[in-house]
């Protein structure tokens, strides 16, 4: 990708009222694709990323802050590229200045728990009277509509809200919870998708709209793919553990040195694993030799396919499998994930630098899994320092004075 292309959303002006990370985390796809992103904190009370381990800073990662200067890695991730101002949304002189802020926008990102941006007098109602135009997505726990009991949601609480700790894990075992965030990232996906399409009508029609995500709502949609529900009905536990039954041969075997996952749900695919294994007659066996003779025999079958890959290691497995065109790869750690060359080459992971003592720790994060022909995406500037972008920001949007802006911050409203 080429730095001096055309940003997809270059022009583009969201103010981003979010915090942790189910927020961040959308408002950071948007800056990643060139849309000037304003994270906006309260100065006495800012983003409680700010304070999460580990760090980075002089003396690489810690789990505890040791200097003024060392910075949490969640805000160096999730604030890059954007612009950082504070304000105080409690005042009435910051609520005003917010609004004279959403007049200039095209777009505002919030994750408050429901009805709080309301009754702060920030709500959508309250910026569609100043800005007609104005996309509003709102990323609550359970919906903006929800205000009455339980509205706040951990990602924790929503795996297990939504069915996904049901689905991992063996039968009779304990609920499993996915090792990842997964619905803290599932639903900014979402709200990014429901901003970009919501700017589209606003450029079409002239208005703007309020679009709601919920993270519930986003888990749970994202299970009801695959229907698990039915499965139990017709005999099959929800519990997948290692293998999907449904499309034997599927899943996670070991291996000599570690475990390998193997893909065959085809004939073709399954011939060819046969032949692998040295027992190409399975193909023919009545109990494999079709897909659904293949599922009603899952368990029998994935037990053979194990007695294989147990006597050898996980490259010769991928090396014969890979030879014969079935779909196979080693189960690898994250931190051998995400250093994958291909992966650092395509910025769909990343190194992380410190704004002031640059690479002085090997740290990988996300990047920006979308590659364009004609623009350029990805990250390229620091998170910001808390209000580093007030003046900029201030003067550049709203007109005001160095002399204003100090009586502002002096009274704490920025």
């Amino acid at each position: 990708m080429n730095a001096a292309q055309q940003r997809p959303l270059e022009g583009i002006t969201v103010l981003d009222l979010t915090t942790a990370l189910a927020g961040p985390y959308a408002t950071l796809m948007l800056a990643g694709l060139g849309a000037r992103v304003i994270k906006i904190e309260n100065p006495s009370n800012p983003d409680t990323m700010r304070n999460n381990a580990p760090y980075l800073g002089r003396d690489g990662v810690t789990l505890q802050k040791a200097h003024d200067d060392d910075l949490s890695l969640s805000l160096l991730e999730r604030g890059r590229n954007k612009l950082g101002v504070t304000l105080n949304l409690k005042s009435d002189e910051g609520r005003a200045l917010f609004l004279d802020l959403a007049r200039h926008a095209d777009a505002i990102v919030e994750n408050f728990s429901a009805g709080t941006a309301d009754r702060l007098g920030i709500g959508y109602a309250d910026v569609a009277k100043v800005n007609p135009k104005l996309v509003y997505t709102s990323i609550s726990g359970f919906g903006a509509d929800e205000l009455g009991g339980q509205n706040r949601a951990m990602d924790t609480i929503v795996q297990a809200l939504s069915g996904l700790m049901m689905t991992s894990g063996n039968v009779g075992e304990a609920p499993v919870r996915v090792g990842i965030p997964i619905g803290d990232l599932s639903a900014p996906l979402y709200a990014t998708i429901g901003t970009l399409a919501a700017l589209m009508q606003a450029q079409r029609t002239g208005e703007g709209q309020h679009v709601d995500v919920s993270l519930l709502g986003a888990l749970t949609s994202v299970v009801a793919c695959e229907q698990s529900d039915v499965m139990e009905r017709i005999g099959r536990s929800t519990r997948t553990g290692n293998t999907l039954t449904r499309l034997a041969p599927f899943g996670v075997f070991a291996a000599v040195d570690g475990h390998v996952a193997i893909c065959a749900p085809t004939d073709k695919f399954s011939s060819a694993l046969f032949d692998a294994m040295g027992q190409p007659e399975l193909g023919t066996d009545e109990r494999f030799r079709t897909r659904d003779q293949r599922v009603r025999h899952a368990d029998e079958l994935h037990r053979m396919v194990e007695a294989w890959t147990s006597t050898v290691t996980t490259q010769a497995v991928v090396d014969v499998l890979s030879e014969l065109g079935v779909p196979c790869g080693e189960v690898r750690t994250p931190g051998e994930a995400v250093r994958d060359p291909r992966i650092l080459r395509r910025g769909e992971t990343t190194r992380l630098e410190h704004p002031t003592y640059g690479a002085i720790d090997d740290v990988v994060v996300t990047g920006l899994p979308i590659r364009m022909s004609r623009a350029w995406t990805g990250f390229d500037r620091p998170a910001p320092q808390l209000g580093e972008h007030n003046q900029a920001i201030y003067a550049e949007l709203l007109g005001l004075s160095d002399e204003q802006l100090v009586e502002l911050s002096g009274r704490r409203v920025i």
